[in-house]
This record gives structure tokens, C-alpha cells and sequence, in this order.
């Protein structure tokens, strides 16, 4: 049998599979009645333990790792992991010695030892004679520990080839965690390159943070203070101001920028799968989970995690995201191992928080906490001087989109996209560039904006001059037409120093060709004025 189980032993990948596969081979035998193994790992469970009056060291302890056996009692499950002695201190009693200590420990007759017994009655009612643990040893630490409880005394030849299978367990295991780790990698680089290839295809979306206004310099000083900090951001602004590349850019200038920079739209998460998306899953936590996942928080470990409509996490949840933000630790959906993690948090809404908190809508607490730095992202109405910049770019990334050429934008395209007050923001100012590369024709480029909302619309005049009703359309008369367009060219030409052609020129100004433009000089009798000699 032994030979079998080394051969076996060597081709698993699993910790938990190796120890699995151990100690069932070896409660086989029918003289074995229990065989277990503890691995030491980090305290996780100090406040609860049984065990931890006789703890000189919270910091390590052997955890119950694998465990089989047959009971002679009806009923009794002995695979289970969370029993009394699911964990043991490290030098305390024999598991603990073991460990301590590096060397075997033998028990042949348990009944004559009453002091290294914990529960006479179960050694008495199973029949127990004998123990033996052998430490797992690799390259001189000690991993764990490996114990059999036999219902024989003659245990002697088991102590050799029980040696020989904890080495072999031990080399076995390092292998597997070395797997384990290569595997973890793998999984970590793969979600790493999901939600990475998700920021970029909205980061190509937006582009880069474009403009010159007094509004975005202010936004842009602020990222330069606190990006190199570890301080929590709370981005406050209307939805499409670029919330995200706000968030980007913080962490593009931060000393995580190594790390990866992880995105949850907490507007778009299930409200039953918050926790899992936030937290990960074990396999079979809840229906639909057929294997382990990775939350977003493990994907963000070293790096930044962005929550994008930060307000929207409901309340119950709350409270388990503010503790991961204080503490650093989570656990994963239906497991009870918990884990660290070192995440810089970016927060983004469009919401007042203020007001949700006093509404009972969202916690104080974790309010303080994401709003240790708040930056606002002014909507594109109040920095209407940067819009010029932004739809040259978005014109450009249009054309390369569309395998187009550039439409040509003029000066009058321009005073029409300043005159809109755009609700949507640079998201709508995106949108509308695109549908007007679209239907360009001729490298005429055509907007199609709603009504302005930039300044009142001039009261309806009727056919008197009067005006009429509000809810009644615009009637204006033929010689009133005639007189705005004339004064419009007028003051096009002034504006450009009475040139017609060229970029500067106002043709371009006016959005028409250069002859037609002249055409209408001629026709309305417009010339420039003679400068007067001094």
C-alpha cells in the first residue's frame, strides 16, 4: 500500500487533495481507526478557539487540515474539519510537541498515559491503543503534522513506513504549494486581464483627461496632491464628466501604478451577488457557484480598486465593505478563512452622499472613511472653453474608430457645441461627435444637438411683429430674415478682418463655401470700410 500512495502522492497538484488522498489511504487499514493532519498557518481563528488559554503564540497554530476514519459509534463523521481540535498551539499537548519539536511521538499503550490524553472516554469507547505523529519535514522546517490512532498496540513497523510517507507527504506538498502558487498567479493574471481589458475599452471610450479651462487645472492640482498618497478619493460629479479617468489618473501617478487598477459599477451588481463580486466565493456557496472565484478586492491586492457609483451599495453591505476598508481583511462567500488584502480605494457618484446619510440611506461611518479627499469633476457647461480641444480629439479617435477621414470642424461648428449646455456631459459631447462622422458628407460636418438650453429662446413673433403665445411656433417675417442674416455676415467679417478664405477666414466662420459667402457680400451690398488717413 505504501508504495502505491508515494506513486500517488507525487502526481497531485491540490494541498487539499494530497491531504485528502493521505489520510484516507491510510484509515484503510483496518487496524487504523483515525488519521489526521494539521499544517501550520497564520492565527485566524484566536477569539473563537478552545485552545486559546493554552496559546503562548497567536501569531502560528496547526490547522486541521485532512482527516478519515471509521468510528465504532453510529453516526459519527470524522472527515469534518471543525471540531475541537480543528486547531492546535504550536507546543501544546501532542500534536503541538510535534510540531515544536521535529520529532516522532510514539503512544503505545494510551490507557497507562492518562496525562497526554484529552478525552479518556472517546480513547476507552473506540477502542484506542496507540498513537504515532511524525512531523512533515522539508528542507529542515516543520510544515505540519501527520498522526494515526490505531486500535492495536503493535505499531512498531508503522512508525518506519509512516515516516516514510511524511517525507514524501512533505516534499509532496511543497510541490503542490509551489503549483498552488503558479496556479493562484495564473487565475490572478487572467481576472487581472479581464478587468484591465474592460478599463481599456472605456478608457478608449473617453480617451485622455483634454482641456485647458480653470475648472479641470483646478481638478488636475488636486490629483497631483494626493495621488502619491495612500489616501482614500471620493470623485463627486455629474454622470459623463470623466469620473474615471479622474480615477486613472490618480492611480496612474500613484505609487501602486505597478499594480493593477480593478473597476466595480455598483450600479450594475445584482444586489444578491455584492458580496461575491466583492469577495470572491468557494465552490458550491450558493447555486450558481460551481467553482472558486476571485473577488474584486483579491484581483485590486497592491493595487486600486474603483468603485463607480460608490452610493448604490446597499446598506446591509455596507457595514462588510467598511470593515475590509479598516481592517484589510475579508473572506470569501461559504469559507471561513480570512484573508488580507492591501487595496487603495477610489470612490466615484453622482449623488450627495451628505444627503443619504442623514436619510439613513448610506453609513456615516463609511462616508468618513472613502471622503478622506474629495475632488469634484466640473459638468462641461461651467468649462465650455475646453470644448474646442475635446471635439478635435473625439473627432480624431472618431475617424480612426470609422476608417474615416476627418471631417472638417469650423468655427461655427464650434460656437454651436458652446452654445449647448450639454446634460450628458463629455459623454454626450462624445456621442454626438461620433453620430456626426457618421453622417458627414463631403468632410461637411453636421451636428444634431437638441434646442439650446445655453440662453432663452427668443419670445415667438408674429406676422405684426408682436409676440404671441408661447406654446405657438416662430413666425418671423421675410424682411426681418433678410435683416438678421445681413447683420450676421456683417459682424462674421468684422470678427475676421473681412477675410473670406482660409481657416481664419469668415467662410469658415460662418460654415459655408468661400463664393458663396461672397456671392452674399455682393447681394447684400456688405463692403470693408475705408480706414481713414491719420
Amino acid at each position: 500500500m505504501a508504495k502505491a500512495l508515494l506513486l500517488e502522492m507525487a502526481q497531485q497538484r491540490s494541498i487539499s487533495s494530497l491531504m485528502r488522498l493521505i489520510v484516507r489511504r491510510l484509515a484503510t487499514n483496518p487496524q487504523i481507526a483515525l488519521a489526521r493532519i494539521w499544517l501550520i498557518f497564520p492565527g485566524d481563528i484566536c477569539p473563537q478557539c478552545p485552545m486559546r488559554e493554552e496559546c503562548p503564540d497567536r501569531t502560528r497554530c496547526l490547522h486541521l487540515i485532512a482527516s478519515a476514519g471509521t468510528s465504532l459509534l453510529p453516526d459519527r463523521d470524522w472527515s469534518r474539519l471543525d471540531g475541537q481540535f480543528r486547531r492546535f498551539p504550536l507546543g501544546v499537548r501532542k500534536i503541538g510537541r510535534i510540531a515544536t519539536t521535529a520529532e516522532s511521538f510514539i503512544l503505545v499503550d494510551m490507557a497507562d498515559t492518562p496525562e497526554w490524553i484529552t478525552r479518556p472516554e472517546w480513547v476507552h469507547q473506540e477502542q484506542i491503543e496507540a498513537f504515532v505523529g511524525q512531523p512533515l519535514l522539508s528542507k529542515g522546517e516543520v510544515l505540519g503534522v501527520l498522526a494515526i490512532f490505531a486500535r492495536t498496540r503493535d505499531v512498531e513497523d508503522a512508525v518506519d513506513w509512516l515516516r516514510l510517507v511524511a517525507d514524501h507527504a512533505a516534499v509532496s506538498l511543497s510541490n503542490a504549494r509551489v503549483f498552488e502558487e503558479i496556479e493562484h498567479l495564473r487565475r490572478h493574471l487572467e481576472l487581472e486581464n479581464l478587468y484591465l481589458r474592460e478599463e481599456l475599452n472605456e478608457a478608449r471610450a473617453f480617451g485622455e483627461i483634454v482641456g485647458q479651462s480653470s475648472a479641470l487645472h483646478n481638478t488636475l492640482q488636486k490629483i497631483e496632491m494626493v495621488a502619491p498618497t495612500d489616501a482614500s478619493v471620493l470623485i463627486l460629479g455629474e454622470s459623463g464628466t470623466g469620473k474615471e479617468l479622474v480615477a486613472r489618473e490618480i492611480h496612474r501617478r500613484s505609487r501602486r501604478s505597478e499594480g493593477p487598477l480593478i473597476k466595480v459599477n455598483c450600479a450594475s451588481v445584482p444586489r444578491e451577488l455584492y458580496e461575491s463580486e466583492f469577495f470572491g466565493h468557494v465552490k458550491g456557496a450558493f447555486t450558481g457557484a460551481v467553482k472558486d472565484r476571485s473577488g474584486r478586492f483579491e484581483a485590486a491586492d497592491h493595487g486600486t480598486l474603483f468603485l463607480d457609483e460608490v452610493g448604490e451599495i446597499p446598506l446591509d453591505l455596507q457595514g462588510k465593505l467598511l470593515r475590509v476598508l479598516q481592517e484589510g481583511q475579508y473572506e470569501r462567500v461559504g469559507e471561513e478563512v480570512t484573508r488580507e488584502v492591501d487595496v487603495r480605494i477610489i470612490a466615484a457618484t453622482n449623488r450627495d452622499l451628505q444627503r443619504d446619510v442623514m436619510a439613513g440611506q448610506f453609513r456615516q461611518d463609511l462616508y468618513y472613511r472613502i471622503n478622506v479627499f474629495p475632488i469634484e469633476v466640473a459638468p462641461l457647461r461651467r468649462r465650455k472653453e475646453d470644448i474646442p480641444l475635446l471635439t478635435r480629439h473625439f473627432l480624431d479617435l472618431a475617424a480612426r474608430k470609422f476608417n474615416v477621414p476627418p471631417p472638417r470642424l469650423t468655427q461655427a461648428n464650434i460656437l454651436e457645441l458652446q452654445h449647448y449646455d450639454w446634460p450628458g456631459n463629455v459623454r454626450e459631447l462624445q456621442n454626438v461627435i461620433e453620430r456626426a462622422v457618421i453622417t458627414a458628407v463631403g468632410g461637411a460636418l453636421r451636428l444634431d444637438l437638441p434646442r439650446s438650453t445655453g440662453e432663452a429662446a427668443p419670445a415667438p413673433v408674429l406676422g405684426n411683429g408682436t409676440a404671441g403665445p408661447a406654446d405657438e411656433p416662430a413666425v418671423i417675417p421675410e424682411v426681418e430674415m433678410r435683416r438678421r442674416e445681413r447683420e450676421n455676415i456683417r459682424q462674421a467679417m468684422i470678427r475676421c478682418g473681412w477675410q473670406i478664405y482660409g481657416a481664419d477666414g469668415a467662410a469658415e466662420l460662418l460654415g459655408i463655401k468661400p463664393t458663396t459667402l461672397a456671392s452674399r457680400l455682393k447681394k447684400f451690398g456688405l463692403k470693408k470700410p475705408v480706414e481713414s488717413g491719420g
